[in-house]
């Protein structure tokens, strides 16, 4: 989760009283947050400027200087409260020294934003909004540039999903342009910069900075997405940089917010938590001013939304599930206190929760049943006896896992355990297999390395080898886990199935190793070997599974039917693993002898 400091004076101040340590302690775990550290850092100085500037000290400090500094984890679904703004105003709310506030819109927007078609290849969606008339001092301006980061590496996913780009509207003139060109064509200066550059330079200039994380975003398209002013001058090129004309300082009245993002609604959640959190420090405090979004297609919408949704909610439904008894007008009351405005219906059984724009965490009833717990107190809560008796007993599955976990750790072998989640790539080709449709493919994976479901141990089991190339020879691990394989007679269109898999690697194959696995395995199952074949006992058949070695593998069976293979690995599946020994392996299923 999430962690933000906090200036302790300042968020006193903002709650509207002061506490004790421990009593803020104990106000955090109200409330559903953490108190993770106090500390204390030198002040920040109150004439620094220039826009990042996060850690400017002042040299000369003395204890004179230091201010108590909370340190507070907070729950990653809660946008709201990563900032000193948000923090302070919902627990002043909380401890009832205010009502919740109002956020509203100007009127109708003065500027304009036109979208242009070739963005959709790269990065379709866009939102804006102006702060106007805002008062900048040097640590609220901190905490202004500290959300953007803690959302970029939050809700953002490292600016993959929404960038964010902050600019002073006094020095650039509307209407803007959101436009995609190519890279040779872009020419501007960058953030802090003296030089201009085009976007290709652009991306040699930031490869060894702290921006180089963000440079694949967008270093392969053939266009790159950038916002320009009516002057032609270039306000960003998300969601890399911004442009240095257009960058905010102490002496910015009047800041221009725009979101470009992969993900509409998260770029609409982003701009409105940026705008409500900071328009406190507006002339019209909680007022922000929208801007219009021209679409390619020609139509337009208002951004930021700012819209409250409402929600009905039985009260009987709520109390019988936290197991406290409250009236509709004490439900209310509660969920008001976690910024929750809520009234009694006219049937009097039910709450109308009105859920503002900065509570984009609450999407079911069983968020506000939540929130009235948290409002109510957590150890308020009653301790009772269930009302059934009940006797525990464990899953067959995970009974017989235990025992042959046991086995294995006997035999002198090492369990691990591996993601569930691989890349296409590990879980066939690197296994010298085709696709064969058996894999639950990730539409979204975040990642090239989670892309799919593993329909086999080996992969992870072969990555753990390769990360443990120093271990003296031999290497003896194993694992006992769920593989995913599709099923269309499943409610989820697939299943897990538990498996044993085991790894040995030498100098020397071995093979005999495994082989005596197998072996311990069937008689701890006291399923015999049946030389014969047939439906009774185990048996081995000859294998032409291509990841093995020609010749060293082989099927096995357990009454009559095929429950895993053992062999000697193909050394092309070694390379593919980067693994310079022989390894011999053993993969079976273990759901048939429950």
């Amino acid at each position: 989760m999430p962690t933000i400091s906090v200036n302790r004076s300042a968020l006193f101040a903002a709650i509207g009283k002061t506490y004790t340590d421990t009593e803020f302690d104990e106000l955090c775990f109200e409330f559903g947050i953490e108190l993770d550290e106090v500390t204390t850092e030198v002040k920040v100085d109150a004439k620094a400027k220039g826009q990042g500037d996060k850690s400017v000290k002042n040299p000369g400090a003395n204890a004179k200087d230091e201010e108590v500094v909370y340190r507070v984890e907070i729950p990653a679904n809660r946008y709201d409260l990563l900032c000193l703004e948000g923090l302070g105003r919902a627990l002043r709310v909380f401890v009832q020294q205010t009502a919740p506030p109002k956020y509203t819109l100007s009127g109708k927007p003065v500027h304009r934003l036109v979208v242009h078609k070739e963005v959709a290849e790269v990065r379709p969606f866009v939102v804006a909004a102006v702060l106007r008339d805002i008062t900048f001092d040097a640590a609220m301006y901190q905490r202004f540039i500290e959300l953007q980061d803690k959302l970029h590496q939050n809700i953002c996913r490292k600016r993959t999903l929404v960038a964010i780009g902050t600019h002073d509207l006094d020095t650039i003139q509307g209407p803007f342009a959101y436009k995609a060109l190519k890279p040779e064509e872009i020419s501007f200066v960058p953030l802090n910069q003296t030089e201009k550059h085009t976007g290709a330079s652009m991306m040699k200039l930031y490869e060894d900075s702290h921006l180089r994380e963000f440079l694949p975003i967008i270093r392969d398209k053939p266009r790159y997405p950038v916002i320009y002013d009516a002057k032609n001058v270039v306000l960003s090129v998300p969601p890399i940089i911004n442009g240095d004309h257009s960058k905010i300082s102490l002496n910015t009245r009047n800041v221009f917010i725009e979101c470009t993002a992969t993900d509409r609604t998260k770029a609409l959640i982003v701009l409105e938590i940026m705008v409500t959190m900071f328009s406190q420090h507006c002339a019209k405090p909680f007022v922000i001013e929208p801007v219009e979004i021209v679409h390619a297609d020609g139509t337009s919408e208002i951004t930021p939304k700012l819209a409250y949704r409402t929600e009905t909610v039985e009260v009987e439904w709520i109390t019988k599930r936290v197991g406290i008894k409250q009236t509709p007008e004490q439900v209310a009351k509660l969920l008001s206190r976690m910024c929750l405005p809520a009234t009694v219906s006219a049937d009097g059984k039910s709450v109308v929760v009105d859920i503002p724009p900065t509570r984009s965490d609450v999407i079911h009833a069983c968020d506000i049943m939540e929130d009235v717990a948290v409002g109510y107190g957590f150890n308020n809560l009653e301790w009772t006896v269930p009302a059934t008796s009940t006797v525990a007993h464990q899953l067959p599955v995970n009974k017989l896992t235990d025992l042959l976990r046991l086995e294995m750790a006997m035999a002198g072998f090492t369990e691990v355990l591996t993601f569930s989640l691989c890349s296409h790539a590990e879980n066939f080709s690197n296994m010298r297999h085709q696709d064969d449709n058996s894999a639950v493919v990730l539409a979204n994976p975040q990642s090239v390395e989670f892309q799919v479901c593993r329909t086999s141990l080996m992969p992870g089991l072969l990555k753990t080898l390769h990360s443990n190339l120093n271990v003296p020879l031999p290497m003896r691990v194993f694992e006992i886990s769920d593989v995913v394989l599709k099923d269309t007679a499943s409610d989820t269109g697939a299943r897990n199935e538990r498996r044993l898999a085991v790894l040995y690697s030498n100098i020397a194959s071995q093979f005999e190793i495994v082989h005596g696995v197998l072996d311990r395995v069937m008689t701890v199952l006291e399923v015999p070997f049946n030389v014969a074949g047939g439906d009774k006992g185990y048996s081995l058949q000859s294998s032409a599974d291509s990841m093995y070695f020609p010749g060293q593998a082989a099927d096995i069976f357990a009454n009559g039917r095929k429950i895993g293979s053992i062999g000697v690995l193909h050394p092309e599946v070694l390379s593919a693993f980067a693994l310079p020994n022989p390894v011999s392996c053993l993969e079976i299923t273990i759901e048939p002898f429950l």
